[in-house]
């Protein structure tokens, strides 16, 4: 290998390094979205009294698998607070009106059917009970 080659496959190594753990610094985060409302028609199912988490999920995506048992523990956890998931394969209509890029992605909806949060990859519990908060209202 001469000296050039080994350079670029260095700096190769140093960019993929470098996007690594940005995109793992990123994953799960939720944050602010808005903007869009979906209806009960668009999600196949009804809303949450409260609020509603709209996953969307692939057939073969792992972190989906254990974003679903979060959500499903979350919305048990919280009264009135639905959970849909919508595989995404099926629904690119959506997937790409909403601009949805990865699986899982994670919508925070209000009662209204507002898109509150959102979150590309599996979130944490915590932070989904955090954006929870901002969507429901006071009772």
């Amino acid at each position: 290998m001469t000296v050039t080659g080994l350079w670029v496959a260095l700096a190769t190594l140093a960019l993929g390094t470098v996007i690594g753990v940005v995109r793992l610094r990123r994953d799960g985060r939720v944050h602010e979205a808005g903007g869009d409302r979906l209806s009960a028609d668009d999600l196949g199912s009804g809303l949450g009294a409260r609020a509603t988490l709209v996953q969307f999920s692939t057939a073969f995506c792992q972190p989906c698998r254990a974003t679903r048992r979060v959500l499903a523990d979350v919305s048990a956890l919280v009264p009135g607070v639905g959970h849909v998931e919508i595989d995404a394969e099926s629904r690119l209509d959506l997937v790409r009106r909403l601009g949805i890029t990865r699986t899982p992605t994670v919508l925070v909806l209000d009662a209204a059917g507002g898109i509150v949060k959102q979150a590309a990859g599996q979130p944490r519990k915590a932070d989904v009970l955090a954006a929870l908060a901002q969507a429901v209202p006071d009772s």
